[in-house]
């Protein structure tokens, strides 16, 4: 399995997580006393957001009455973004007073609009927030979970059995398979009228991530797959998933049986990716880089504008 090294939307290294400083007994206090701390402010999935000319997240500082009166439950540290500490915390029901010309939207449309660095920064705190909101009780008393490490650890309360439960991520893998001519696209029903992807699908237990694109090709598009080799990843809070991207080849001649998960499936040209580009996933999608990155192979030329 070979590395092709490229960066992907919502990754890279914007945020410096510092996880010591979680370990900090008063970091909620030192956070409020720190000037230039910034607040993300958070209401369920929906972020707070500034719309204008320029849309971004639409951060608080310490002097906010929403900030200042903030129980650190609320509260996580997600490290240093940008060089100032930033913290995501969660708006109670009833909040109010936010600043002029902001509004609490989800993140899904937000993704092409806001500049990288943010995106990857909401990508982090919506996982978080769906995480928190999930565990709640214990899973393996019910009793109440209360935060620990600067919110990114849940306890359970129960003196009698104190299991602790950390953010997890559910991996899936996502493939361009090809027979280097051809790429296979699949589409399901729900997706805009004439959309094909790639093929994707979760990893499943006692599975290693090439048996994963192998049985996830053949059980969607009834193809065996071969030559696997990994390109990217690519975090993906929808609700809360890593999205490992691969490429792999099958051969064209084989007959695809669809298993009722996808709509269609069919082989395109590079050509006739060219003409159905407005019909490909959203350039911030790693879909759509694995696409393109087969495509500069093939043709030696670029799919559309990079936007």
């Amino acid at each position: 399995m070979t590395a092709e090294h490229d960066q992907n939307p919502f990754s890279g290294a914007w945020l410096e997580r510092r996880s010591e400083a979680r370990e900090v007994a008063d970091w909620a206090a030192r956070a409020l006393a720190e000037p230039g701390t910034r607040f993300l402010i958070a209401s369920g999935t929906r972020h707070l957001v500034r719309r204008g000319p320029a849309t971004g997240i639409a951060f608080l500082d310490a002097t906010h009455p929403l900030v200042r009166g903030a129980d650190p439950g609320q509260q996580v540290l997600l490290g240093w973004f940008q060089g100032q500490r930033c913290v995501l915390l969660e708006a109670l029901p009833g909040s109010s007073a936010f600043p002029a010309g902001t509004e609490f939207e989800e993140l899904r449309p937000l993704l092409s609009e806001l500049p990288g660095p943010q995106a990857a920064l909401l990508t982090c705190a919506r996982a978080l927030q769906i995480w928190r909101a999930r565990h709640r009780h214990c899973g393996a008393c019910g009793a109440p979970t209360a935060p620990r490490q600067a919110g990114h650890c849940l306890r359970c309360t129960s003196s009698e059995c104190g299991a602790e439960f950390f953010p997890r991520l559910d991996p899936a893998v996502i493939v361009l398979v090809s027979d280097g001519g051809h790429a296979l696209l699949g589409r399901q029903s729900s997706w805009p009228a004439g959309r094909y992807s790639t093929l994707a699908g979760f990893v499943e237990a006692g599975e290693s991530l090439e048996d994963t694109v192998v049985r996830e090709v053949r059980e969607e598009a009834g193809v065996q797959a071969g030559a696997v080799r990994y390109f990217a990843s690519q975090p993906w809070p929808f609700p809360s998933s890593l999205m490992l991207g691969f490429h792999a080849s099958a051969d064209r001649t084989e007959p695809l049986r669809l298993d009722g998960e996808l709509e269609d499936a069919r082989w395109f040209s590079a050509t006739e990716l060219a003409r159905a580009d407005a019909l490909l996933p959203p350039r911030h999608t790693i879909a759509r880089r694995l696409i393109e990155a087969w495509y500069q192979r093939a043709t030696g030329t670029a799919l559309g504008p990079r936007t």
